[in-house]
């Protein structure tokens, strides 16, 4: 079950505890302490694509998401921070899979432990948050968080056995 060659397996391993590094301080902020409202309001002067924006409107914990409801730079920084969650636990994702892989033999294992941890640890940084003043811990950031980590992993497993096919038709 475990591989004689490890080699590299570290270095995912750190990629993902630098990550989780990241996202602890990061949830040890205040939501005004990590706003980037201000800068979006002078990085996209004249609020461009607002047309276009103000035509999407959805639910997401139980709060409108709509520029009508928010704000142009309100909107706009709600998707930044969301893709922020996706892609901080695709990193994490990554990370843990491809240091399992070097680790063990098996594929399903890497990739049930990488989802499962990652999981785990986007439940625990929701709670750090709800400890945090002015955050909202939210089910559905966790859930977002998975599908980052196992968005990644679907993507690394058909990678690898698109690589095993190869090799095997040599």
């Amino acid at each position: 079950m475990l591989k004689k060659n490890s080699k590299n397996g570290k270095l995912w391993f750190a990629l993902a505890l630098v990550m989780m590094g990241v996202l602890f301080w990061s949830s040890s902020q205040t939501y005004h302490q990590q706003s980037q409202v201000g800068t979006l309001s002078h990085l996209l002067k004249g609020e461009p694509f607002k047309d276009v924006l103000s035509k999407i409107k959805f639910n997401y914990a139980h709060s409108e998401i709509s520029i009508q409801h928010m704000g142009y730079f309100r909107f706009v920084e709600f998707f930044l921070r969301k893709g922020a969650h996706f892609f901080s636990y695709l990193l994490i994702g990554a990370g843990l899979f491809l240091g399992f892989s070097k680790l063990l033999k098996s594929s399903w294992l890497p990739a049930a432990l990488s989802v499962s941890l990652a999981t785990t640890y986007a439940g625990l940084d929701e709670f750090h948050q709800m400890l945090t003043g002015d955050r909202s811990p939210l089910v559905q950031d966790v859930i977002l968080d998975a599908s980052g980590a196992a968005t990644i992993v679907v993507i690394l497993l058909v990678v690898k056995a698109i690589r095993e096919q190869r090799v095997n038709e040599k």
